[in-house]
């Protein structure tokens, strides 16, 4: 007989035997899920179902069963449902009639959200992990499940593989949290040794559209005995939007709302419910901060986060911030509730050789905000400006009705080079000398506009020493109010001055101008009226006279208008120096035209 006969049959026997293996057989459903279960119950878990069962031999040994439920234990809570379950068996275990899990394939299953529930099978394997036993799944799949009804988890799809091997496993999953696609990976963790009280390194990233974390570190068993590992290590975290970002994780952080584009990098130390970061450097939009820092996640379910962090940095914009400050007076109504800014504490020491709020500048900038349940403060402890120095607070506290807060503000300047200041901001140099002054404003309001109405308080300004530049005031009252024509007048024009002082005192958002005026070698002037926070208008009627030459000289002025928009005119003599609609203050609605309101 040829001997290409038995090899022939040989291959064709062959060919068939493996397509039966490849064939999926079924096969009695209860015995099928009696059998998988017996694996099973080795890690805590008991798995009851009604559906089919089929069986495949090549290329291994896999049982698949119909819609199923995993519980933790025969009474225990269910931890997942309605999906279909692929099992992998170990060939030998097999030829020895015993169920050995190689893999596990759970597809389209609803998955438990409690946390707890999931404490059983992760218990039972760390003992098996503990005792030395080698026997585990190699893999373990997980696609298209949800977890409890889908409303925040969804498409979940997880590959965690741990062959026989290697020591260490790791984990890749994607999912859709709370709307966002977002992808996790963890690798290089050695989960024997961390449940054998031994450290293991580890590698985690998580990626979603708008940041990202990164983590490199070491994960060691809790030193106190407590569920969580100790951590150590370097992490990374980006986010276009840090308000968005939180609000995504579920998460409230205190200033939350006012958080554009973040960053952050450092060592840190994770111990129970604290993070401690020895270095760190954080961007705050473009500006790089670097120092040391802790966050503490408080008690409970509901914990409140608390933040502390001393940072520096070359330079620093403020910008943002004073913008969000500027907006107590705004003159439309913004609300006031203190209750979205502070859901967590917040201690944050702030320092720069450099800080700008838009074209204004100070040197050696030293700054806190402090940020507690209910009430917020910021302080400009210490500020170089133009030579000269700048302090400043502003405090913000919730009042009984929780929409309504009550705001005090105060600060100071001291020899503040007037001329260079004025300059810097775009205003012109039309006024030299060391300017100092200080302020108090304090009021209670549910919006901006209604803070504006309510403020009350006193504000002093003064220059000593100082002078007017492109302004001669003696030649304006020898010429009855007329400004001399021409770009030479306007360059050569100056009037010095021994002081100048404004004091305002404010009720009901009107400042009341008290203790005003001018004095020089030759011209002195006084100013009365009022300006008023909510219409944003000034109204007020001043008295120039000369000192020296002829006493007798005087002129009247008026000065009104808007802010951005102001108005000088002389004064007819003989006309009241204030009228009444001035006296009444803006919180009445009244126009400060309307004479027939007064009485």
């Amino acid at each position: 007989m040829s001997p290409r006969r038995p090899i022939f049959l040989l291959t064709l026997a062959g060919v068939i035997l493996v397509g039966l293996g490849l064939q999926d057989w079924p096969v009695d459903g209860r015995r099928a899920m009696t059998f998988a279960g017996r694996a099973l119950d080795e890690y805590g878990l008991s798995l009851t179902g009604e559906g089919p069962a089929r069986l495949t031999l090549l290329p291994l040994p896999r049982l698949s069963l119909g819609p199923v439920r995993v519980a933790a234990g025969p009474t225990g809570p269910t931890l997942a449902k309605a999906g279909s379950l692929t099992v992998d068996l170990d060939p030998l275990g097999l030829l020895a009639g015993r169920a050995m899990l190689g893999g596990l394939r759970l597809d389209g299953a609803q998955l438990s959200s409690d946390a707890a529930a999931w404490s059983v099978p992760l218990a039972q394997l760390a003992a098996r992990m503990r005792s030395g036993a080698t026997q585990r799944p190699r893999w373990l799949s997980v696609t298209g499940a949800c977890i409890a009804e889908g409303d925040e988890a969804r498409d979940i799809d997880l590959d965690l593989a741990w062959p026989f091997w290697s020591a260490s496993a790791e984990a890749h999953a994607s999912l859709t949290w709370r709307g966002v696609p977002t992808r996790i990976a963890l690798t290089h963790l050695r989960a024997a040794d961390i449940v054998q009280g031994h450290p293991t390194p580890f590698t985690a990233a998580v990626t979603w559209p708008d940041g990202n974390l990164a983590v490199d570190g070491t994960a060691s068993p809790s030193p106190q005995g407590g569920a969580l590992p100790a951590l150590a290590g370097r992490a990374r975290f980006k986010s276009r939007s840090l308000s968005e970002t939180l609000a995504w994780l579920g998460r409230d952080a205190p200033l939350s709302p006012l958080a554009r584009a973040f960053s952050f990098d450092g060592q840190f130390d994770v111990s129970d419910r604290s993070v401690s970061w020895p270095r760190l450097r954080v961007g705050l939009g473009d500006d790089v901060l670097e120092g040391a820092g802790a966050v503490t996640l408080g008690p409970g379910t509901g914990a409140r986060l608390s933040v502390q962090a001393t940072l520096a940095a070359e330079t620093l914009n403020l910008a943002p911030l004073m913008g969000d400050l500027i907006k107590l007076f705004d003159a439309e109504a913004a609300p006031l509730a203190l209750t979205p800014l502070t859901k967590g504490d917040l201690d944050l020491r702030l320092s720069a050789a450099e800080g700008r709020v838009g074209l204004l500048q100070v040197q050696d900038l030293a700054a806190s905000i402090l940020v507690r349940d209910g009430a917020m403060e910021v302080a400009v402890n210490r500020a170089r400006l133009q030579e000269g120095t700048l302090k400043g607070r502003l405090t913000l506290v919730s009042a009984k009705d929780p929409a309504e807060t009550e705001v005090r503000m105060q600060g100071s300047l001291d020899r503040v080079d007037v001329g260079t200041l004025l300059g810097e901001i775009g205003g012109g140099r039309w006024m030299s000398g060391p300017l100092q002054g200080q302020f108090t404003l304090e009021g209670s309001a549910r919006d901006s506009a209604s803070l504006l109405a309510h403020l009350g308080g006193r504000a002093t300004l003064a220059v000593d020493g100082g002078a007017i530049s492109g302004l001669d005031l003696a030649e304006i009252v020898h010429r009855n109010g007329v400004v001399p024509a021409g770009a030479l007048a306007r360059r050569n024009g100056r009037t010095a001055f021994e002081r100048a002082a404004i004091t305002l005192r404010f009720s009901d958002g009107i400042g009341e101008f008290a203790e005003s005026g001018l004095r020089g070698p030759s011209v002195g002037a006084s100013l009365q009226g009022q300006i008023s926070l909510p219409s944003r208008r000034i109204e007020a009627r001043g008295d120039l006279a000369l000192r020296a030459a002829d006493p007798s000289r005087r002129l009247l002025f008026e000065v009104s208008g808007p802010w951005d928009a102001l108005t000088a005119q002389v004064v007819p003599h003989g006309e009241a120096m204030l009228p009444d609609p001035l006296k009444f203050p803006a919180a009445l609605g009244l126009s400060g035209n309307a004479r027939a309101y007064a009485p």
